[in-house]
């Protein structure tokens, strides 16, 4: 499908998801946390987003494809941060299992542009 605008693509409109869930979850963190783990979350799950939207204003797939493989890092950097979190017991896997999920979908819809991109390519 073609989009106009990055906003209209569901794989950003899940990135932000992503983002507003992230930041709601480190209001849990203890103030010890705010410029360690919290900071580390807040920054990968806005690199998502912003990688997406960043792929979406470049011309060539090649530049497409590594600003899409980005936002695909990212959404592991996530994931990561969560258990992590997890291990120091901050978050319960309650807490994160729709982040994780959102996180996952992510990248399966990343990989299919990828692969799109990279099929148009050759």
């Amino acid at each position: 499908m073609q989009y106009l605008d990055f906003i209209e693509m569901p794989v950003w409109q899940k990135a932000n998801e992503v983002v507003e869930q992230v930041y709601t979850i480190c209001s849990k963190l203890p103030k010890s946390e705010e410029y360690a783990l919290s900071s580390q979350l807040k920054r990968a799950a806005l690199s998502i987003a912003a990688n997406i939207a960043e792929a979406f204003g470049r011309s060539h797939s090649k530049d497409k494809i590594n600003f899409y493989y980005y936002g695909r890092g990212s959404a592991f950097e996530v994931r990561n941060h969560l258990i992590v979190g997890c291990n120091l017991k901050f978050f319960t896997k309650e807490d994160i299992v729709d982040i994780d999920a959102a996180c996952k979908d992510i990248v399966e819809a990343l990989n299919k542009i990828i692969k799109g991109l990279n099929s148009k390519s050759s």
